[in-house]
């Protein structure tokens, strides 16, 4: 198989060939074969600075894309400062229209408000803020840290897709936890804060829980109510 193919009709056949390759090689062939702007988004949980490390090893200048709901944690915030600064992050932050007061003056505390008014604060919050800034930077591919071992939802998360008129890859769909910390490991990075204190998937402070016995990681998210906020769904 040409290792250059981005064909749309061919996605069958060029996650075959992901598939047996690994992170490096994909994310090597992706650079190469795909149409830049490239773009690496991260919420800087748990796990984040595998792929953070990863990505900036083959481009080191790849623009980094967080989106800041205003709602995050204070260690997920000086997380952030840490990593920018060990790995010489091109970090470029994407926020709500609204500042969490407005947001909060206007719709209520819509996370409080089922699963409908989750998908509302989602929308307004991470959805919109991404789609923004995905266009001002003129993305042509988006990579992002999804794995399929995270989330029933994810178990079927390819290593390439074609949505919404731009590439998105997936360099460690099949990586797990272990693997995770084996890479962690190797290159001395370090996990989020608060993965001491049993946080396993992390996001904002109002829809973030401890792990407890007896919980899938993504019981720990969104109350039970949802898996996802739609970021990789809808954008």
């Amino acid at each position: 198989m040409n290792a250059h193919a981005t064909r749309l009709d061919d996605l069958t056949g060029r996650n075959d060939w992901l598939a047996r390759q690994d992170a490096d090689t994909r994310v090597a062939w992706a650079l190469e074969a795909l149409p830049g702007v490239h773009v690496l988004s991260s919420s800087f949980g748990a796990q984040a600075a595998a792929s953070l490390h990863l990505l900036t090893r083959h481009q080191p200048d790849i623009p980094v894309v967080l989106v800041d709901t205003g709602y995050l944690f204070e260690a997920t915030y000086n997380f952030i400062d840490t990593l920018c600064e060990r790995l010489d992050l091109n970090l470029h932050i994407a926020r709500p229209e609204l500042s969490p007061a407005w947001l909060e003056a206007r719709h209520g505390r819509l996370w409080e408000k089922g699963q409908a008014g989750l998908d509302h604060y989602h929308r307004l919050a991470k959805v919109e803020p991404m789609q923004r800034i995905l266009g001002e930077i003129g993305t042509g591919t988006w990579f992002a840290g999804l794995r399929r071992g995270q989330s029933t939802s994810r178990t079927d998360t390819p290593f390439l897709e074609h949505r919404n008129g731009r590439w998105k890859v997936h360099p460690i769909a099949d990586w797990t936890d272990r693997d995770v910390g084996l890479y962690l490991k190797r290159h001395d990075l370090p996990y989020h804060p608060l993965w001491e204190h049993g946080y396993v998937s992390i996001g904002d402070v109002h829809t973030t829980h401890r792990w407890e016995p007896g919980m899938r990681e993504q019981d720990t998210r969104f109350f039970g109510l949802k898996r996802e906020c739609g970021l990789h769904l809808d954008v």
